[in-house]
């Protein structure tokens, strides 16, 4: 596997010493409801550029719904050279979950 599945606690760390690129990967009506800070939706021209243009060294983390579809995503964006790309289990819900729990 060229990427890693991490759970909602790693992938707060993660992202507190890290600064990934986050990239939500539902559709836009979802995406607009609620999205984890600086997240990006997802579209086709966006992943054409990053593909191109994007820094392959800066990390990626990939979500979804519920995990499935990120997975997918974030192995495509390692096939195409990105080093360090992680897909969050149980995705935005699993995180929206764990902050309702705070």
């Amino acid at each position: 596997m060229k990427y890693q599945n991490i759970s909602v606690t790693a992938c707060d760390q993660l992202i507190q010493e890290n600064n990934p690129l986050i990239l939500d990967c539902r559709d836009v009506k979802n995406y607009q409801a609620g999205h984890l800070d600086n997240a990006l939706h997802v579209h086709e021209g966006l992943k054409e550029s990053l593909i191109k243009r994007g820094d392959k060294q800066r990390c990626l983390l990939i979500y979804c719904y519920h995990g499935h579809a990120s997975q997918h995503l974030a192995e495509f964006f390692s096939d195409f050279g990105f080093k360090d790309v992680y897909s969050l289990e149980g995705g935005y819900s699993a995180w929206q979950e764990q902050q309702s729990n705070q």
